[in-house]
């Protein structure tokens, strides 16, 4: 499906971002209670969105390392990071603790805004765009 060219920065990017999402994914399906303390009040049954939540995430990654599927696993994890930014600034403004532990602006700031890039890492990983890297003639 994707016509940009691969290179080796572009593959070795899919393959850290499927392990992130696969091992994200695992997290979400084996320990849910920190992902459920995060989400925000007004999401419906949010243990069944967090479960759900992990099977995208494994699914987006196998789909990543098939090439027939890789263009549209990008554009899903890239959406479904956005989806889940609601609950990343909740856990900051909520300062609700993981496992008892508080986790301050230092963890917080980066994290909400490393959130672009991480859609943007799905995108260009999965050859969905090749911006900023495209040459001007």
């Amino acid at each position: 499906m994707s016509t940009l060219p691969e290179s080796r920065p572009r593959k070795v990017a899919r393959g850290l971002l499927a392990a992130a999402f696969a091992i994200a994914g695992v997290a979400h399906l084996t320990r849910p209670g920190g992902f459920v303390a995060i989400t925000p009040h007004w999401v419906p049954a949010p243990e069944t969105v967090v479960a759900l939540t992990g099977g995208a995430e494994l699914a987006g990654a196998a789909g990543l390392l098939i090439p027939r599927l890789r263009t549209a696993a990008g554009i899903g994890l890239a959406l479904y990071a956005l989806c889940v930014w609601p609950a990343n600034i909740n856990h900051a403004l909520a300062d609700i603790p993981l496992g008892g532990t508080h986790l301050s602006w230092w963890y917080h700031g980066p994290r909400l805004a490393l959130q672009p890039v991480i859609i943007w890492w799905a995108l260009w990983a999965s050859g969905a765009t090749n911006w900023p890297m495209t040459r001007k003639r």
